[in-house]
């Protein structure tokens, strides 16, 4: 599991667009790792609409927004595609970023127990060490708080 403060084991995924991202891909940079549990459900929409809206202002600050989800590339591919996200989507079937970052939790769904992924956002700096992370988000006005952080510190 990561902490801040430490740096974050490299990885390599399949991505949105037939793309294959690894933690090197954004040396030098910022990344915004959010995960979510779900495809084209509405809070998981609302967060993907948040970002993008926001994405502008990410770039700016040198930063790169990537959302991570168990769905399949081809899933992800038609969210971005219907919902006009402007960054891309990182397929973990396996679990084995979710699990890197421990957003693998017990969740109640309609009064059964179930594994999920629970919502959570990282920020990982240009030398790939864990600089910030929210767990258990609520995501009306999440991305607006992550790029908040993410000016603090790039003001350090």
């Amino acid at each position: 599991m990561v902490e801040i403060g430490n740096t974050v084991d490299a990885f390599e995924c399949a991505a949105s667009g037939g793309k294959t991202l690894s933690l090197d891909h954004f040396a030098g940079r910022y990344l915004v790792l959010y995960f979510y549990p779900k495809d084209h459900t509405p809070g998981c929409t609302t967060e993907g609409l948040d970002f993008t809206r926001l994405h502008d202002q990410f770039k700016s600050l040198d930063a790169e927004i990537v959302g991570v989800s168990r769905d399949s590339v081809r899933t992800h591919d038609n969210f971005c595609a219907k919902q006009g996200f402007s960054f891309d989507l990182i397929s973990d079937p396996d679990e084995t970023l979710c699990r890197q970052f421990d957003v693998i939790k017990e969740k109640n769904m309609y009064g059964r127990k179930v594994m999920g992924v629970e919502r959570s956002t990282f920020i990982i700096d240009g030398d790939g060490k864990l600089v910030a992370e929210w767990r258990k988000v609520r995501v009306p006005g999440h991305a607006e708080k992550v790029l908040e952080k993410l000016k603090e510190l790039a003001a350090e």
